[in-house]
């Protein structure tokens, strides 16, 4: 219950910042202040270490695709329990295989998803509205009384929606069944690493491992 609750005030909290920064005609980040990022990491199925791993993954994957490969390419870069998700546009399929090799060879990376298509790039427009798209994804997580939105990644690429997450294979097909629902979203593809009911069970009781 208590997290359920915990995790239901944080992502609507940000759910609303991220709307609330639209009404103008455009979207920007959301910046988590310090309270709510401690809040984020007490109720976070990743261990603290994880968590760590993931932002740090993150920008070195970033920073050196960035390095490697040319400013035709664009590539966006999410990390969940050191599992990485490269979604975006490359040139050709040298870039495609460069990016992935950067991504496996990065320290602590346990695995890689790459769903990069080999294009041109997709306009700001349409890039706001995967940011809009996934704000809204987000918030019908936050309406479900049957899910524990905090449980999960939500990440959009030309409208198509990835989620990521430690959930049980109930929980991930809840999920993805809410976001499918959203209006405006093409596809729901999940990235998950599937917990069993033991396993939640045990991360409920004493924390992420």
């Amino acid at each position: 219950m208590i997290e359920r609750k915990v995790g239901r005030a944080l992502v609507l909290a940000a759910a609303v910042t991220t709307m609330t920064t639209q009404l103008d005609g455009c979207i920007f980040p959301v910046v988590v202040g310090a309270v709510g990022a401690g809040a984020y990491s007490a109720t976070d199925r990743r261990s603290l270490g994880a968590q760590a791993d993931d932002k740090l993954i993150a920008s070195r994957v970033e920073s050196r695709v960035t390095d490697a490969l040319s400013d035709r390419s664009h590539i966006n870069v999410n990390s969940f329990n050191r599992r990485v998700l490269l979604t975006g546009e490359v040139p050709d399929q040298a870039a495609k295989d460069k990016a992935e090799q950067i991504a496996k060879s990065v320290d602590n990376v346990y695995a890689v998803k790459s769903d990069l298509e080999v294009s041109g790039m997709t306009p700001s427009s349409a890039r706001n509205n995967d940011a809009y798209l996934t704000t809204k994804v987000k918030a019908e997580l936050v309406n479900r009384k049957d899910i524990f939105a905090n449980a999960y990644k939500v990440v959009t690429e030309k409208s198509v929606v990835y989620l990521m997450g430690r959930v049980t294979r109930e929980e991930g097909d809840k999920a993805a069944e809410a976001a499918a629902g959203v209006s405006g979203v093409q596809q729901v593809v999940k990235v998950f690493e599937y917990l069993s009911d033991a396993e939640l069970a045990q991360i409920r009781k004493t924390g992420a491992k």
